[in-house]
């Protein structure tokens, strides 16, 4: 079977004494990154919330002879994801995946009265990092990938719909899902900014992933869409998980992006992100008001 690090020409890396966590990784592309990445000789930390898969997870890897260790955490509860940050250190952190997230419809909202798309994709990564700040700043060059979409393209940058989100009757769940995309790459050139400012060697980037149907976002989809979309692994365009996976990997691991910070990329390739996302003003605003929302001092 063909390895992630293999296809991102990572694999004779070596990330004994490194330690990384990674969202989301009881499944799909968050799994077999953080998989890779123990083989690669990395201590891993594996993120979900099913517990069951979470410690598969860790069994495979300790069969690899990976040192893992599995923290639940449901990402609409800021003190799990504070207690997530507070298992995950234990020493510098070399490497984040910000990659758990979903596309969630309905009509409610979170206990910080925003929609569950911008608080689980964005708002939960961003306090996440905020808590693990010290950690990827204390080592040398850590780096952090921040998954988002190539969805951030049609959505426009709008705190006041993000403002006013608990008070409206209705969001669209795909406009949602959009903003909290365009607010993930706007939180990682953020990030990179404010890193490189102060002086801290930490690496941010952004990626979309591609299409990739086997991951199970697809659960989230309403019915039909959903079973629409399962079908489209058989279609050219579609990624694999692997792919995606070697993509992360190649952000995080490969000497060719040892250096690199603050762009987006699509595969492994940079790609020019939308003009809401690329706009400095935009970048500091969702910032500032997302530390705002969760009640916390902005990192950095």
């Amino acid at each position: 079977m063909t390895k992630p690090e293999d296809v991102a020409d990572v694999g004779w890396s070596n990330l004994s004494g490194k330690r990384a966590v990674v969202t989301g990784s009881t499944s799909g592309i968050g799994r077999k990154t953080a998989l890779a990445l123990g083989r690669l000789g990395a201590d891993i930390v594996v993120h979900g919330r099913d517990r069951e898969e979470g410690e598969k997870v860790v069994r495979r890897a300790r069969n690899d002879g990976t040192e893992a260790k599995f923290v639940r955490a449901d990402f609409e509860n800021p003190d799990e994801v504070r207690e997530l940050a507070r298992e995950a250190k234990g020493g510098d952190i070399d490497i984040l995946v910000n990659n758990a997230g979903g596309f969630f419809s309905g009509r409610r909202t979170t206990s910080l009265g925003v929609v569950p798309s911008f608080h689980i994709n964005h708002l939960a990564h961003y306090q996440l990092t905020a808590e693990l700040i010290d950690s990827l700043s204390a080592g040398e060059g850590a780096r952090v990938v921040t998954v988002s979409s190539i969805e951030h393209r049609f959505a426009g940058f709008d705190l006041e719909a993000v403002e006013k989100s608990g008070r409206l009757p209705y969001v669209s769940a795909s406009r949602a899902y959009r903003r909290s995309k365009l607010a993930n790459v706007l939180f990682a050139k953020e990030l990179a900014r404010k890193s490189k400012e102060v002086g801290v060697e930490i690496r941010s980037n952004s990626l979309h992933p591609g299409w990739v149907p086997e991951t199970g976002m697809n659960r989230s989809l309403p019915y039909p869409i959903s079973s629409v979309a399962r079908s489209f692994r058989h279609l050219p365009f579609a990624s694999s998980v692997t792919e995606t996976a070697s993509a992360v990997l190649y952000l995080v691991a490969s000497e060719e992006t040892e250096g690199v910070s603050g762009e987006h990329f699509a595969g492994r390739e940079t790609r020019e992100p939308s003009g809401a996302a690329k706009d400095v003003k935009n970048q500091r605003r969702l910032w500032r008001k997302s530390a705002q929302l969760l009640g916390i001092e902005e990192p950095l």
